[in-house]
């Protein structure tokens, strides 16, 4: 699950992770009233207003239809109120979000941390994921910090440095110092990194979160460490544990076919191919997928129906596939083991019905539990819809629907 900076800012602060402070606004008035408490609080003249989306790149990305960008600096109340006026409610396109965008409802006021002092001040990158191969968790890190962070891993690859942690004993004293090392700080900043990089493991673990990122990870000309941006992803399978973090869900940033498969207990991830698939079992669907290639087509989602598909399932999955416009066939791929053939071919009939107006081909392949009652079944069942038993049949099939 995917959280906002403002979100993941407050959830780093009962860790004490210095964080760049601020208040998120739904409303120019809400921003001009932020920047009013900020001047106060801080004393600075100065403010940043940032887009809250599910991606990155803001800094550089522009609100559609205008020179606004997603990340802008003003001086006074009104310069903030106008900038807040010109993001929320736009559509704003960078780097992550893909030519359609992604309409902004809140904006962050914070605080300028790129005050002048003694010392000079420096941007670099840090986050914390797992790593799967090693299976391990690595902090990355690089003394290139900000928004070319992908370029400088593409063309500079030797400015990246990591370090993984075992989780059974967590990141070690003599790792936070050797991260710090590696970040060229001294004195009083090596100290306060030290302390950061230890207490964002602890939230990173504290938290079950599949990964944070601090972009920058600021150095003030006063030798603190803060965190000027952060972006948090959490494990959805841990949020049982987190039954407090499950409100900080935003549907609105979310593919809403996702959204509704989600209330059916489906697995479903939207692509951008023609044949829609409806599987159980995650294996299964990455093969169908492959089979679907093979075939001259383009799987447009993954849908796992799980061990259990009903009718209930296997019609809410017709009616989130047919929401595709680019859909020209949809393949049914079931194996009965737990679940009978039988009953999901009676399910795929009482959908079909029941929705009506379907007018792009349905394949059908039932292998398993009294898969040749089903094959009976949707045989005499005078729909449109062609069954198969071999998955070479079915191939057969999918490629004469999209030739």
């Amino acid at each position: 699950m995917n959280l906002h900076e403002y979100q993941a800012k407050e959830l780093l602060k009962k860790y004490s992770v210095p964080v760049q402070e601020g208040f998120a606004c739904s409303t120019p008035q809400e921003a001009e009233e932020a920047y009013r408490q900020i001047k106060t609080l801080y004393g600075s003249n100065f403010a940043v207003v940032k887009a809250q989306i599910h991606a990155g790149g803001r800094g550089k990305g522009k609100i559609v239809g205008s020179e606004q960008r997603g990340v802008a600096v003003g001086k006074n109340a009104e310069q903030i109120k106008e900038i807040a006026q010109n993001i929320l409610g736009g559509t704003l396109v960078t780097i992550q979000t893909g030519p359609h965008g992604k309409v902004v409802n809140k904006v962050f006021v914070a605080q300028d941390v790129y005050y002048e002092g003694p010392n000079p001040i420096k941007e670099f990158y840090l986050s914390i994921l797992l790593d799967r191969g090693k299976k391990q968790n690595v902090v990355m890190y690089s003394t290139e910090g900000g928004m070319d962070i992908e370029e400088v891993a593409h063309k500079s690859p030797d400015k990246i440095f990591k370090e993984w942690v075992h989780p059974g004993g967590g990141l070690l004293p003599f790792q936070a110092r050797k991260i710090a090392f590696n970040l060229g700080l001294s004195g009083e900043a090596f100290k306060s990194c030290v302390k950061f990089v230890t207490n964002l493991y602890n939230a990173y673990i504290g938290l079950d979160c599949a990964m944070v990122e601090i972009n920058p990870l600021f150095k003030t000309s006063d030798e603190k460490i803060i965190a000027v941006d952060c972006k948090m992803n959490l494990d959805d399978n841990a949020l049982m544990r987190h039954p407090d973090l499950s409100s900080l869900r935003d549907i609105t940033e979310e593919d809403p076919t996702e959204v509704e498969a989600g209330k059916y207990n489906l697995n479903f991830v939207k692509l951008d191919g023609n044949v829609g698939c409806m599987v159980n079992g995650a294996g299964l669907a990455m093969a169908t997928m492959d089979m679907i290639k093979l075939s001259g087509g383009e799987p447009a989602n993954f849908l796992d129906v799980g061990g259990s598909a009903n009718a209930q399932t296997v019609e809410a999955g017709f009616r989130i596939i047919l929401k595709d416009p680019k859909v020209k066939a949809i393949l049914i791929n079931i194996f009965g083991g737990i679940v009978r053939c039988d009953r999901v071919a009676q399910g795929v009939i009482d959908a079909y019905q029941k929705l009506g107006n379907i007018n792009i081909p349905i394949i059908v392949r039932l292998q398993g539990t009294n898969a040749e009652e089903a094959k009976k079944l949707i045989d005499e069942s005078g729909l449109k819809v062609e069954s198969a038993i071999l998955l070479s049949e079915a191939a057969q099939l999918v490629n004469k629907a999209v030739a």
